[in-house]
């Protein structure tokens, strides 16, 4: 199998477990600590399809698993690890999602409040590292280095 292949295959399995454990996890102590009311593990539909709401983040995590995949090892420095994939999640993701996802979903630009604005971006680097461990340990269990 093709390295590029490999990366592929690694980068959406990570993203989208990651979402099922880390981002979840996340949401879950984010509800605990009482900023967010996140559905965790939410089975509601979202159209056109109705597919479940936790199927489709893990499909969309999994995709951006794969960005991540292909761009975090080439970055320089301590970028390229740990640190990287955090900084992908928390940043690069939120941003993407507050000015791309949610006009095209709502048809309007509307950036979040408070505390939303400070929590996704931690639910999200906490994805992020759960990424670059799962990605991590699926490279040694398959001794693909």
């Amino acid at each position: 199998m093709s390295g590029w292949m490999r990366t592929v295959i690694v980068g959406f399995v990570a993203g989208a477990l990651s979402v099922l454990i880390f981002h979840q996890l996340g949401f879950w102590l984010s509800n605990e600590l009482g900023y967010t009311r996140a559905a965790l593990y939410n089975m509601r539909g979202v159209p056109p399809w109705g597919v479940p709401t936790i199927v489709s983040s893990a499909f969309w995590g999994g995709l951006w698993g794969i960005v991540a995949a292909f761009l975090v090892p080439r970055l320089p420095g301590a970028l390229g690890g740990v640190l990287g994939w955090i900084l992908f999640a928390a940043i690069i993701v939120a941003i993407v999602n507050w000015t791309v996802v949610l006009p095209l979903k709502s048809g309007r630009f509307n950036m979040p409040g408070l505390p939303i604005i400070a929590v996704l971006p931690l639910v999200y680097g906490l994805w992020g590292f759960g990424m670059w461990l799962i990605a991590g340990a699926m490279r040694s269990a398959l001794r693909w280095r």
